[in-house]
């Protein structure tokens, strides 16, 4: 089980890593070309939501692997649930299904991680 965990663990920071750094360095006007729910939002959030999913990124990997702080890792899980629920929440809004789809399944990968993580299977 914890092999299992690991490996959600590292797929899920590589997909938060990407995608939070696209958002910290593209500007709004070049990412509403992928991603209409920008225009709600200023460029300030936009990358405050990539600086969010890069940390939660790095605090699913890091802590375990450096053997330092590994308490961080099941409440860097828990925030990315929360990111993933504000992603809901906006694609919900926005009618965006395949979005809302995809945004649940991270959600509760993430959500499996902090369980894991928080019970049985610490780091």
């Amino acid at each position: 089980m914890n092999t299992f965990v690991w490996v959600l663990q590292v797929l899920l920071a590589l997909v938060f890593l990407l995608t939070g750094v696209l958002k910290l360095v593209q500007p709004r006007e070049k990412l509403r070309e992928q991603m209409r729910w920008v225009d709600g939002f200023s460029q300030e959030a936009i990358r405050g939501i990539g600086a969010a999913e890069v940390a939660g990124a790095l605090g699913l990997v890091l802590p375990g692997w450096l053997d330092v702080l590994t308490w961080l890792t099941p409440l860097a899980a828990a925030g990315l649930v929360l990111v993933m629920i504000g992603a809901i929440a906006t694609h919900l809004r926005l009618k965006e299904w395949p979005m809302v789809a995809g945004n649940a399944v991270l959600a509760v990968l993430a959500l499996v991680v902090a369980w894991a993580r928080f019970g049985s299977y610490p780091l």
